[in-house]
């Protein structure tokens, strides 16, 4: 009896398992896009948190290089923050809760 539910598990890990490598494929095909300073900068990144695109308004080079700066880190922190929760989102829904809302590094 104990052997039949052992084989019954191993082979529930080994299709979860294999769902979680599919999405991982996937990610890189989720794009994510965020700006910052109303339009003025403007990044995409993908599922994997790989910048894509940066875009800079031409206004904005009118501006002091540190307000730049400014603009550019929060478009890319709002970017990589929503790349990242929507990653784990889509990992944890394949999971199907077995990871129990764990946060993997990188995802």
């Amino acid at each position: 009896m104990f052997k039949g539910n052992m084989s019954k598990l191993l082979k529930q890990a080994q299709d979860v398992q294999q769902q979680i490598e599919k999405v991982q494929s996937q990610l890189s095909d989720m794009i994510i896009e965020s700006e910052s300073g109303g339009g003025m900068v403007k990044v995409k990144v993908n599922g994997k948190q790989e910048v894509l695109e940066l875009c800079i308004d031409e206004s904005t080079l009118q501006e002091d290089k540190e307000v730049v700066e400014d603009l550019i880190v929060s478009a890319m922190n709002k970017a990589l923050s929503k790349a990242q929760s929507d990653s784990q989102e889509k990992m944890n829904s394949v999971a199907g809760g077995m990871m129990g809302g764990l946060k993997i590094p990188g995802m």
